[in-house]
C-alpha cells in the first residue's frame, strides 16, 4: 500500500483494529471457520476413544499456549500503545489471563507431576482453574466487544502506566486465584466425580460460556467491523468447537480422542490473532520498506532532475555566450582599424544583441522543460528553422573544415512547437556533430541534414555525420544525465533534447552512420489543427 498522504486517516486504514475486512479476507475467514467444523465431524464418531499416557504432551500443549498467548498479548499492547484503544487492552488482558492460568492448569493436571515424585492437587483443582479459565476469557472479550469505538487515550505517560498495570494486575489476579484454589479445596465446587468424569454441575460451565460465545458473535458482527474482529470471530468459532467437544461429545473424558482434539481446536483459537498479527506487521514492512524507497528514489530522481537543469543551464547558455565573445571580439578588431568599419561593428553588436536574446529564450525554455506547466506551441516550419540554425554554424563549419549537406523535403507539414525548444535541439544536435568530426585526422568530413514526412502524420528530422561514431558498448547510455564521451562535456544536452522531443509527443534516437559516424534523428507530430499564427524567428 503505497501512501499518498499521511495523516490520521491513512494511520488508521493501516490499523488491524481499525481497518475493515475486504472481501477475500471475508472468504478465508469462512473458509477456516468451515474447515473447522469440518474437523470436528471427522473427530465425531472417535472423541470417546480413550488415549492412554498421554499425559505428558500436557505439558508440551501447555508450553505451546502459554507462548503463543504472551506473544499475542505483547503484539495487542504495542497496538494498544498506538492507537491508545481502551477495548485493545482489554483484549490483550484476555490473552494474559488465558496464558497465565494455562499455567497452574497444567500443574495441578492429574497424572503430569506424579512421575517427578511431586504431590498431587485435589480433585477439583484442574477442574476449578479451567472453568474460571473458559468463563474469565470470554467475559473479557465481551468487554473488548463493547468497548470498541470508545475514544481513545490521550498520549503521554497514562498509556505505559496502563500496559504495566495491566501485566501485573493480570499476573496477579491469576497468582491470587491459583493459592485460593490450591488452599480451599474443600470449598471447591464439585465438577468432577472419583473416576475423573464430569459431573452434571460443570454442564453450567459450557452452557454459560456457549451462550457468552453466541452474544460475541452476534456483538462482533458475522465478520466484524474490522479486520481483527473478523478474525476474534474465528478464534471464537474455534473455542466454542473445543467446549464441545470436551463437554459434549466426548462426555468430558481426559485424554480421549475428542479431548485431545478440543485442545487443538485451543492451540488454533490462541494462534489465530498472532499469526494474522504476524502477517500484518510483515505486510506493513514490506510496504514501509517500499515506501521508504519510493521516497528515497523520489529524492534521488529530484536531485538528478536539479543537477540536470542547473547543467543544461550551463550547457545551453555556453554556446550564445561563445558567440557573443566571438561577435564582441571581431567587433573591436573592426573599431580599432585605422579607418573603423561601423557597419561592420555595427553588424557584430546586432549578433551580440540577437545571442543576449536567445540566451534569454534559452533559459525559459529550460524551465519549461523541467516545469508542469503548458508551453507555449505555435505552428513552426522545420525547414527555415534547420537552415538558421546552419546559418549560425558557418564560421565553426570553416575551421573545422566541414562540408555541409542538405535534404529538405519542400512539402513537409509544420509541426505545432516551441520554436526556442526545437531550435535548442537542432543546435545541440549539430553541435556534437561538429565535435565528433572536429578530431579526424583523415577522411571526409561531412554534416548531413535531412528531413522528411513519414507516414502517420510526422516530420523527420535527420543529422548525420562522418565522426567517430557512437560509443561501442556505450550507446543504450547516450540519453542517461550526465553520461559523456566528451573530455569536457557536461552530458546533459542529449537528455535535455529528448526531455523537450518527449514533450513535444516526439522521438529521438541514434544510430550508426555508413560507413562511419553516426545519425541523431528525431520526430515530431505534424500540425493538425488551428494555432496561433507561427513565432518569428530570434533577430
Amino acid at each position: 500500500m503505497e501512501p499518498a498522504s499521511q495523516g490520521p486517516g491513512t494511520e488508521r486504514a493501516l490499523l488491524l483494529s481499525t481497518a475493515p475486512p475486504n472481501k477475500q479476507q471475508k472468504l478465508v475467514a469462512a473458509g477456516v471457520i468451515a474447515l473447522l467444523l469440518g474437523a470436528m465431524l471427522l473427530v465425531a464418531p472417535f472423541a470417546r476413544n480413550e488415549l492412554k499416557s498421554t499425559e505428558p504432551l500436557v505439558l508440551a500443549y501447555t508450553a505451546s499456549v502459554f507462548t503463543t498467548e504472551l506473544v499475542t498479548a505483547a503484539l495487542l499492547l504495542s497496538l494498544f500503545a498506538i492507537q491508545r484503544s481502551p477495548a485493545l487492552l482489554v483484549l490483550a488482558t484476555a490473552y494474559l489471563f488465558s496464558g497465565f492460568m494455562a499455567v497452574p492448569w497444567a500443574l495441578s493436571f492429574p497424572g503430569v507431576l506424579a512421575p517427578m515424585g511431586i504431590a498431587e492437587a485435589g480433585q477439583q483443582t484442574t477442574a476449578s482453574i479451567a472453568a474460571i479459565r473458559r468463563i474469565g476469557c470470554p467475559l473479557c472479550l465481551l468487554t473488548y466487544a463493547m468497548l470498541r469505538g470508545s475514544r481513545e487515550l490521550r498520549p503521554g505517560r497514562l498509556v505505559p502506566a496502563l500496559i504495566v498495570g495491566c501485566i501485573v494486575s493480570v499476573a496477579a489476579t491469576v497468582v491470587g486465584i491459583t493459592w485460593f484454589i490450591f488452599e480451599n479445596q474443600e470449598l471447591l465446587p464439585h465438577f468432577t466425580d472419583d473416576s475423573g468424569q464430569i459431573t452434571d454441575l460443570w454442564m453450567y460451565v459450557p452452557g454459560v460460556a456457549l451462550v457468552l460465545y453466541a452474544l460475541l458473535v452476534v456483538l462482533l458482527g458475522l465478520f466484524g467491523r474490522s479486520v481483527l474482529d473478523l478474525w476474534l470471530t474465528v478464534v471464537i468459532c474455534a473455542l466454542a468447537i473445543d467446549l464441545f467437544l470436551l463437554s459434549f461429545l466426548s462426555s468430558g473424558t481426559r485424554l480421549s480422542v475428542g479431548w485431545w482434539a478440543g485442545r487443538l481446536y485451543s492451540l488454533t483459537a490462541a494462534s489465530v490473532v498472532l499469526l494474522v498479527l504476524l502477517a500484518e506487521a510483515a505486510s506493513l514492512a514490506a510496504r514501509l520498506a517500499r515506501s521508504v524507497a519510493a521516497e528515497r528514489r523520489a529524492q534521488e530522481a529530484r536531485l538528478v532532475t536539479l543537477q540536470a537543469f542547473s547543467a543544461s543551464i550551463a550547457h545551453e547558455i555556453n554556446q550564445p555566450l561563445a558567440s557573443m565573445v566571438t561577435n564582441a571580439h571581431a567587433g573591436l578588431r573592426w573599431l580599432a582599424r585605422n579607418e573603423p568599419d561601423l557597419d561592420e561593428a555595427g553588424a557584430a553588436l546586432a549578433r551580440i544583441a540577437r545571442d543576449g536574446q536567445r540566451a534569454g529564450q534559452v533559459i525559459k525554455g529550460i524551465h519549461a522543460t523541467f516545469s508542469k506547466g503548458a508551453q507555449d506551441h505555435a505552428r513552426l516550419d522545420l525547414n527555415p528553422l534547420l537552415r538558421e540554425v546552419l546559418d549560425r554554424y558557418q564560421h565553426e563549419f570553416r575551421t573545422a573544415h566541414l562540408t555541409v549537406q542538405t535534404e529538405l523535403d519542400p512539402d513537409l507539414q509544420q509541426v505545432s512547437a516551441n520554436r526556442v525548444q526545437i531550435e535548442q535541439v537542432a543546435c545541440n544536435l549539430v553541435t556534437n556533430a561538429i565535435d565528433a568530426m572536429r578530431s579526424l585526422a583523415d577522411g571526409p568530413r561531412v554534416l548531413l541534414v535531412r528531413s522528411a514526412a513519414l507516414d502517420g502524420g510526422e516530420a523527420l528530422v535527420a543529422i548525420a555525420d562522418s565522426g567517430i561514431g557512437l560509443p561501442p558498448a556505450r550507446a543504450d547510455r547516450l540519453f542517461e544525465p550526465f553520461f559523456t564521451t566528451k573530455a569536457s562535456g557536461l552530458g546533459v544536452g542529449l537528455t535535455v533534447s529528448r526531455l523537450i522531443l518527449e514533450a513535444h509527443g516526439g522521438r529521438l534516437w541514434a544510430t550508426d552512420n555508413a560507413p562511419r559516424g553516426a545519425i541523431f534523428q528525431f520526430t515530431l507530430p505534424c500540425d493538425r489543427g488551428p494555432h496561433p499564427a507561427a513565432e518569428e524567428p530570434v533577430r
